[in-house]
Formats: structure tokens, sequence, C-alpha cells
């Protein structure tokens, strides 16, 4: 996945073969907003329009841009990953969720 960054919003890039373009997808957002262009150089200037809309249309009905976060979420695992979890969130003397918040920081962390 490429990522393309732009006062600190971050947006996805892909290619779109039936329309010949690469598409960036703002991710992050109270909502939905993308773009389009051939190059880089279209894309960046795509971005910054897209970008500059959406905030704008956000000002105008009054609401936040940027998606809420609860700071929750649920995770289905395997019965063995929840073991192997547990056994090494007790040999490094933390709990289960302690150890799991570490691991994914360091894994997001990059």
């Amino acid at each position: 996945m490429n990522i393309m960054t732009l006062d600190g919003y971050r947006a996805k890039i892909e290619y779109d073969p039936e329309i010949d373009m690469f598409r960036g997808e703002i991710l992050g957002l109270n909502g939905g907003a993308d773009f389009y262009g051939k190059n880089p150089e279209e894309l960046r200037r795509e971005f910054k329009i897209s970008l500059e809309t959406f905030l704008s249309v956000c000002q105008e009905k009054g609401i936040s841009p940027k998606k809420d976060f609860s700071g929750k979420f649920n995770l289905r695992i395997s019965k063995e990953l929840h073991q192997k979890i547990s056994l090494e969130a007790a040999s490094e003397g933390k709990s289960i969720n302690q150890w799991v918040v570490e691991t994914l920081t360091n894994s997001v962390a990059h």
C-alpha cells in the first residue's frame, strides 16, 4: 500500500486500471474524501484540493473533520494465540492488555 501525507493527513493511493489513473482516499476522516491523478504531481494537487474542500464543508456544518475513536475494539483470535499472548505477557510481568498495547504501539511506530 502506498501512503501520501499532506498537512498531517494520510491518503492511501491505489491504481485504478479501469480509468488508468491513481486514486487516493484520505484516511481517518469523519466522512469520505477521495481524489484522482495520473502522476504524483497531479495526486498531490488533487489531494490538497480534496482535503481543503472537505475541511471547508466540515467547518460550515460545524462537525469535526477527523473520525473519533473510543480507544476500544474487540478482537477475535484463536484459543492457541490467546494462550501464547497470555503466557508472553505473564512472562514479562504485564497484563494481556498492557502487552498488546505495547506490541501494537511498537508495530505502528515505524
